[in-house]
């Protein structure tokens, strides 16, 4: 897929905070510009830019994303530089030199030797380094594949196995750890092999679709048209066919590569990035990104289309530059070059998944989502929801703009059942991220190791075409498993907790990371924290409701009709729910003197019983007997005996109360309520038989201060009845 941006520079005016934007870019962008310097090159398997001079590469790491990161520096020897890798245990540095040559220089210690293929038969087109238990290092040829593993008494390579394939160009990244080899008239052939910590593994042949433009004339599959990209855990590839104006999408399997669909196009030149799962086309004549989520079946985009924007550049005026010169005594402090601010200029490259390299100026650029400009661009509420229940680089703020989008619905009193799939949405969210165990899950760290590259100058060879197709993609919260290609299907609803997986008998190939499954995005892993933006009934309560409840004006009937839509949605996935959500239910019916709902709302088990909800009602019960009866009998109900006997007390029916304790062997019970409340009644009899039954059943009670003293109120109180 093209890397080129349309030749014209859009305005600066662009960079306007308040402009209206789904994707930005975030100033200041990262520098790679070193005196000398031949090129920038992408190293996916490291994940850093390097930029070579004539005796040195300069290496940027590139996760997490810091404009302010240090190069570090290794001594190269002087020579062309067709590509540049670090090797993955970050001791060997690779040059291809030319079609035939690829130099190898030890950091360490300084030695290098080379590796040649046979001029008059064969060409390298590339090669990457790779963590397959066969091989260290692939070569990509006219050929086929090379594959070598390193000899460290030799101090060579030391070829292992060879493929032989015709191939035209190539298609890698080490996130998939998959290489496409395209052949034939129209390179639209494709063999495809995934060299992982599983193995080697072959894919079926496959051909791609391409329509013709004219009778006699049949188009040219280009590197530039082939994207493979990673979203939520499955791998991808995007073809450009710009006869047919089509974006097609092919998914593979570890026996099939079947085409998903296509996605109109509007411009010839497009190109692709993956931003947390959500695929970006960038429309590079029209200047504007058009957004897709490819796991929904829907092959519309997320919303309208607009363009990129960059955020965070800084606009002074003369006046104010000028005295900020003056006054800091250093003009080139202040300066900001106008090159920084160019949207689309004629020489990026987008490598995927999610970085824009300027080539001309020397600068990278990291692409974001604005999830909040996203989520108001729409007023199809579930489905925001939906979209938002999937992001995984912001977590914390899908989340708040989650609860935020609840609050406003409820208070807007939209219509029920609206708001009741809303409810869906969240619940069921809520109850997949604990059943994969995705939900607060901490901070995860992916270790990188240095630098390994593809060239991203432009226009790019097919080595360097090849090479850029980077690191595939967004974060998702599912693992693969650790064999290459998993036995059964490799279920998405892991990283999509608001969806069901496509009922496929396929199964899916996997992505790695050395020995491990590897995360979808995994370039944001160490800097984004994967906590879910599931939602806690706990949360709903502390966040939507309560707050929702002290704003919330008049009858209360909806508020509680939206609480029994969420319960409903709970008790359907088996979630838990917090009892202070059930004792605002109480609450709220109770306001409206809906007693006989209440009494419904219990009896039926539409309010859970718990301590907290027996107590509310039996405050609410003060205005209400049934309703306080209600309360006496949960707590009955739920064991809590102590509980039961003292509101029993409080009532007055202590008699009842210590018939209950005797049944139930409640001995914590302090002997003074009882004789307090028998004191109270007046009844010398009461307070005679609760004696009594202190004395029979309580060792030592005779001797207890309690005893003394209601022992001489009973004397007094049948001495008075006698006089």
């Amino acid at each position: 897929m093209s890397g080129k941006a349309s030749s014209s520079q859009s305005s600066v005016g662009l960079s306007r905070s308040s402009a209206l934007s789904h994707v930005y870019i975030q100033y200041p962008p990262l520098r790679c510009n070193v005196p000398g310097s031949r090129g920038l090159f992408y190293d996916d398997g490291n994940k850093s830019i390097l930029s070579p001079t004539s005796d040195q590469v300069f290496s940027w790491k590139t996760v997490p994303f810091s404009p302010l990161v240090a190069p570090t520096s290794d001594s190269i020897s002087e020579g062309p530089i067709l590509s540049i890798r670090y090797s993955l245990d970050a001791k060997f540095i690779a040059i291809q030199r030319s079609d035939h040559e690829v130099q190898f220089r030890h950091r360490e210690t300084g030695e290098t030797f080379s590796q040649r293929c046979r001029p008059e038969s064969e060409s390298i087109l590339g090669f990457f380094w790779t963590d397959c238990p066969l091989c260290d290092i692939v070569f990509v040829k006219t050929s086929g594949l090379d594959l070598f593993v390193y000899n460290s008494e030799l101090k060579s390579l030391q070829l292992v196995e060879t493929r032989k394939l015709i191939v035209s160009w190539y298609v890698y990244t080490h996130e998939s750890r998959l290489v496409l080899l395209a052949s034939g008239m129209q390179c639209k052939t494709f063999n495809g092999f995934q060299l992982s910590s599983a193995g080697v593994i072959r894919l079926p042949r496959f051909d791609m679709a391409m329509a013709k433009s004219e009778a006699n004339s049949k188009p040219v599959l280009a590197a530039e048209d082939i994207n493979i990209v990673t979203v939520y855990g499955r791998i991808y590839c995007l073809q450009v066919d710009r006869v047919a104006m089509l974006l097609h999408s092919y998914r593979f399997y570890r026996d099939a590569v079947i085409q998903q669909g296509s996605l109109p196009i509007y411009s010839s030149r497009i190109a692709v990035s993956v931003v947390d799962n959500v695929v970006l086309v960038h429309q590079n004549d029209a200047k504007v990104v058009i957004l897709y989520d490819i796991y929904a079946d829907s092959r519309a985009p997320i919303s309208a289309p607009l363009p990129l924007l960059l955020r965070g550049f800084p606009r002074f005026n003369t006046s104010v530059s000028q005295s900020s010169r003056e006054d800091s005594g250093s003009s080139e402090a202040n300066v900001v070059p106008d090159n920084e601010a160019v949207i689309y200029g004629d020489e990026w490259t987008f490598l995927v998944p999610e970085f824009i390299c300027d080539v001309a100026n020397k600068l990278l650029w990291k692409i974001h989502l604005d999830l909040e400009a996203i989520s108001a661009s729409s007023s199809e509420v579930p489905s925001v929801l939906e979209f938002l229940q999937r992001r995984k680089l912001e977590a914390n703020k899908a989340k708040q703009l989650c609860l935020a989008i609840a609050r406003t619905v409820i208070l807007e009193r939209s219509p029920v059942p609206m708001v009741a799939r809303a409810m869906d949405v969240l619940v069921t969210s809520y109850s997949h991220s604990v059943k994969t165990g995705s939900y607060l899950k901490g901070i995860k760290s992916e270790k990188t190791s240095p630098c390994s590259v593809p060239h991203v100058s432009s226009p790019r060879s097919g080595a360097d075409a090849s090479a850029s197709r980077v690191d595939a993609l967004e974060k998702s919260v599912k693992h693969a498993s650790a064999a290459g290609v998993d036995n059964e299907y490799a279920s998405d609803s892991e990283e999509n907790p608001s969806s069901e997986p496509p009922k496929t008998n396929l199964s899916d190939l996997q992505i790695f990371d050395g020995s491990n499954p590897l995360n979808a995005n995994g370039s944001e892993e160490q800097e984004a924290q994967l906590t879910s933006p599931a939602i806690s009934p706990e949360e709903m309560y502390s966040f939507v409701f309560a707050p929702v409840e002290e704003e919330i004006v008049g009858d209360p009937s909806y508020l509680v009709a939206i609480i029994v839509e969420f319960l409903h949605s709970a008790n359907s996935e088996k979630v838990k729910v917090h009892p202070n959500l059930y004792v605002l239910t109480v609450q709220l019916l109770v306001r409206n003197e809906r007693y006989a709902e209440l009494g419904l709302f219990v009896i039926n088990k539409i309010v859970e019983p718990s301590k907290e909800v027996a107590l509310q009602l039996l405050e609410s019960g003060r205005q209400n007997f049934q309703t306080r009866k209600l309360g006496l009998d949960m707590l009955r109900q739920l064991s809590l005996h102590h509980d039961y006997v003292l509101f029993l007390v409080q009532d007055g029916y202590y008699l009842e109360a210590l018939r209950y304790a005797r049944k139930y062997k409640v001995n914590n019970v302090r002997p003074s309520l009882f004789l307090e409340a028998a004191f109270a009644s007046n009844d010398s009899q009461h307070l005679a038989a609760i004696l009594r039954f202190f004395s029979d059943f309580i060792p030592g009670f005779q001797k207890t201060s309690d005893h003394n003293t209601y022992y001489r109120i009973l004397n007094e109180m049948n001495s008075s009845i006698a006089a």
